[in-house]
């Protein structure tokens, strides 16, 4: 059942069990004719396409589908181009709605097209995998990757209405459903000592589904505080980066769709964790905690030949660099996070 949202300035984001069923009805309400592109990708086809589409036609809404290949190589500029096209070829005009129904790849891909389509379309995310529903989903991040790195070309640009179906997560393998975990944990890190500590008690995938429209809710109603306030990712917005400095540099030079983003960033957060403790800036013992706590939900916390060369000139490339100096999350203790501005050298001893 949907419940009630959590308002994003001009986002909404609904919660719940069952909520594939029931969009058609609140689209229609919203925004009456409007037509309808739904890119999706290949699994999610299988899995949801055909619910979500018999709720739209017995609601009238005209639409089209596009299914893309599954995986993070996907996010290219010639797909951000293929989903235009088929706008245009569906003659959306600036009244119509792109909807990602996915995980964060195709939000990403999908909501970067409403972005630039026409200048700017309706854009509504239906997220089915734990990260995007946790992260990717919320706050208005869109893009795609390049040969040299993740999500450097894209816009701020969020969903009009984020629904999310909780029920979704029962259809995720253990590998997906793990990489979800790491934002997760990473939200208990930045800002909620005593989320952190809720999910140190919970012993398996089944304890987490047990409690997780709550866990998924306070995810949501986290980011969605930290980007009322610094929407642009100028100050505050930079401490949800926790971890990814790292962990992107680590999918890049690992192959994208090779180490899921979960599992890259859960990475990062260890190694980044590591040094500031050893530099007195992160409370003694706190790497440790995070590390049991990351192990529990089937994330690993290093990766063999990890080479500290070929990762740090992929930090190089990283988007939050800033001419000669780079910002990097650094925790002080677990639910409070700092900011730094440091050097290319600086950068060297993190890794």
């Amino acid at each position: 059942m949907m419940k009630a949202a959590i308002d994003l300035k001009s986002s909404k984001i609904y919660i719940g069990k069952g909520i594939l069923s029931e969009i058609g009805v609140l689209i229609k309400k919203q925004n009456g004719g409007a037509k309808v592109l739904i890119v999706t990708d290949e699994n999610v086809k299988k899995l949801y396409l055909d619910k979500v589409i018999a709720d739209f036609e017995a609601n009238d809404i005209e639409y089209n589908t596009l299914v893309l290949k599954d995986g993070e190589d996907t996010k290219t500029l010639q797909n951000l181009g293929q989903v235009c096209e088929n706008a245009a070829d569906c003659n959306l005009n600036r009244g119509d709605i792109i909807i990602a129904l996915g995980g964060g790849v195709v939000g990403d891909l999908a909501g970067f097209a409403a972005a630039v389509y026409l200048r700017g379309i309706k854009f509504i995310a239906v997220p089915t995998t734990l990260l995007a529903q946790v992260d990717s989903s919320v706050g208005g991040k869109t893009g795609v990757n390049l040969p040299q790195g993740k999500n450097l070309v894209g816009s701020f640009y969020k969903a009009d209405s984020v629904f999310i179906d909780t029920d979704t997560l029962k259809t995720l393998d253990d590998n997906e459903f793990c990489c979800g975990m790491a934002e997760v944990i990473k939200y208990g890190c930045i800002k909620d000592k005593e989320f952190f500590e809720m999910l140190e008690k919970l012993e398996s995938r089944e304890e987490v589904m047990s409690r997780i429209e709550e866990i998924v809710r306070k995810c949501c109603e986290i980011k969605a505080e930290i980007v009322r306030e610094d929407e642009f990712d100028k100050g505050l917005r930079m401490i949800l980066n926790f971890g990814h400095t790292i962990g992107h540099a680590v999918e890049r030079m690992q192959g994208y769709g090779e180490l899921t983003h979960g599992q890259a960033v859960a990475i990062g957060m260890v190694k980044i964790s590591k040094a500031s403790e050893k530099k007195g800036i992160t409370e003694i013992g706190t790497t440790r905690r995070l590390e049991k706590l990351l192990i529990k939900h089937g994330l690993a916390i290093d990766i063999e030949g990890f080479d500290v060369d070929s990762i740090f000139e992929a930090t190089m490339k990283d988007k939050k660099n800033i001419g000669k100096t780079m910002n990097i999350v650094l925790l002080k203790r677990i639910g409070e996070v700092t900011v730094e501005q440091i050097s290319p050298a600086e950068m060297v001893e993190y890794i």
